[in-house]
């Protein structure tokens, strides 16, 4: 056994010697950001509940949401009339659930036949990517074709020959802003050829989860072509679905979640909606249009989350580079926004890397869940959620995580 390895092995007896409880699996709000919105608790009342233009929210009706929030995510979303809107309850995973449902159950605009009557659906997986889109895919069966990430986004150059040459390739998952893990931002060119690209599948969609839009880490952040409009003048204006909510912006578990599209897809959405619902919670969206006013009084609210969480992310990256930098054990993403740092060790690390942590009492997302069926084909890749520890836990569990990639590698 030589010197290194024992000396790290000693370090790390003595860090599980500290009986630590942390936590950094998931990308949840911390305490002090859902703070920032508890003004709008009190901001709807028994006797002042009722919509901009007066009419009653506790009533049925509204399918596709209050007027002044279908306005409100139109600049969000970034499509160009309330028609191309549907708001919905407060979880865009459930719009984007529902929409896989309904295309299996009864295809999507220029469907032949219901997905589920083909004999095979696939879905391509840009990885590292976010696992509860492969979960949907799995629920319903679809199988998944994992293509890589580049700095510029999903590889094209993959995506273009695979969808050109197989008609039963029926939609994509993209997020394409500071991406989930790896804070990447589509290019341009990128979102271009993602919409004029030719597919077998004349029914073929881009499942757009734009989760992390305006949750910039700098002033602006990056800038993303606007996917809706390109689709539009490539004359393929059906293709995509484009997702956003409030989850990480007001309230996880109260907030307020959009769908858009072209009047097409949302015409075919509200069909479905009207044999599943009488409409959603119209009193949270009076009481969220109440607090933002308009999307500029999003953005500014933005920039007090960004104060709350680049010391966490700044704390993440600090330690990386004091602890591993220069020593070609391990690389890791600087977002410019989103909710992740991406930490990839040497290949077949990343699984021992999570156990090691684990018994130390550090709780990471498990190895391989940014990659369909959670197989990650290097075992290398690791996501790191810094938003909800406090910075004190964040440094605490990022020296344990440093120590065992320098271990798991100094063992392989």
């Amino acid at each position: 056994m030589s010197s290194k390895l024992e000396s790290l092995q000693l370090r790390y007896e003595e860090a599980k010697a500290k009986n630590l409880d942390l936590d950094m699996r998931r990308g949840k709000p911390g305490s002090e950001q859902l703070d920032l919105t508890l003004p709008m608790l009190d901001l709807v009342t028994s006797s002042d509940y009722k919509t901009a233009a007066g009419a009653d929210t506790r009533n049925y009706g509204g399918i596709d949401g209050i007027p002044e929030m279908k306005t409100f995510f139109k600049e969000f979303l970034e499509v160009s009339s309330e028609d191309e809107v549907i708001v919905g309850g407060n979880s865009s995973l459930n719009l984007m659930h529902d929409t896989v449902a309904r295309a299996m159950s009864h295809g999507v605009v220029g469907s032949e036949l219901p997905w589920s009557k083909l004999g095979k659906v696939k879905f391509l997986c840009p990885s590292p990517g976010y696992d509860r889109h492969f979960s949907v895919c799995q629920h319903f069966g679809i199988e998944m074709i994992t293509v890589d990430m580049t700095p510029e986004g999903p590889d094209c150059d993959q995506i273009e020959k695979l969808v050109a040459e197989d008609d039963s390739i029926k939609g994509i998952w993209v997020v394409p802003k500071y991406s989930n893990p790896t804070g990447i931002t589509c290019s341009e060119e990128v979102v271009s050829r993602l919409a004029k690209m030719t597919t077998a599948a004349t029914d073929f969609r881009i499942f757009w989860d734009n989760a992390y839009s305006v949750h910039h880490l700098a002033d602006e952040g990056y800038q993303l072509a606007n996917i809706f409009e390109l689709c539009k003048a490539a004359n393929t204006l059906d293709r995509v679905f484009i997702y956003g909510s409030s989850s990480k912006i007001s309230f996880a578990g109260s907030g307020v979640a959009a769908m858009a599209g072209s009047k097409a897809n949302m015409d075919w959405m509200k069909g479905h909606l009207s044999m599943s619902t009488i409409g959603p919670d119209k009193i949270n969206q009076v009481r969220h249009m109440r607090f933002f006013k308009d999307f500029d009084g999003l953005k500014s609210h933005m920039k007090k989350h960004a104060e709350i969480i680049k010391p966490k992310f700044d704390t993440v990256i600090e330690v990386l580079e004091a602890e591993l930098g220069g020593k070609g054990v391990a690389t890791w993403t600087k977002p410019n926004g989103g909710y992740f740092i991406s930490l990839d060790t040497n290949e077949g690390c990343a699984k021992r890397v999570v156990e090691l942590a684990d018994a130390v009492g550090v709780k990471l997302t498990g190895a391989g869940a940014t990659f369909p069926y959670k197989n990650d084909p290097k075992d290398s890749n690791i996501r790191l959620a810094p938003t909800f520890p406090s910075i004190d836990e964040i440094r605490q569990a990022m020296e344990v995580v440093c120590l065992c990639v320098e271990l798991a590698d100094a063992e392989k």
